[in-house]
């Protein structure tokens, strides 16, 4: 079989760690992509389970925050040009 290369891009800790654990296995890395990759194909899934974490729920109701104000602003005729928005970003960035 015809091999082929592959990059990922990772944070270099998680790299790190990943080698080690894989070397604690007694496999390279590329071995253990490898198996990961067939196991996908042969499951036709992810091997486990995924979930989404209480960060993707604050981004979910952050956006939903959004839309109910874009909604009452929509209503009350408010509007604002894309300069008075970004202002209104910045302060809020800066805590004011």
């Amino acid at each position: 079989m015809a091999q082929t290369a592959f990059t990922v891009r990772m944070d270099s800790q998680v790299k790190k760690d990943f080698d080690s654990l894989c070397d604690a296995f007694g496999m390279s890395t590329t071995t253990a992509i490898n198996i990961f990759a067939k196991m996908v194909i042969r499951k036709r899934k992810i091997p486990f389970e995924i979930e989404a974490n209480d960060e993707f729920d604050v981004l979910k109701q952050g956006r939903e925050a959004f839309l109910e104000l874009r909604k009452e602003a929509q209503e009350s005729g408010l509007k604002l040009t894309l300069d008075e928005i970004n202002e209104e970003i910045k302060l809020a960035r800066e805590g004011k």
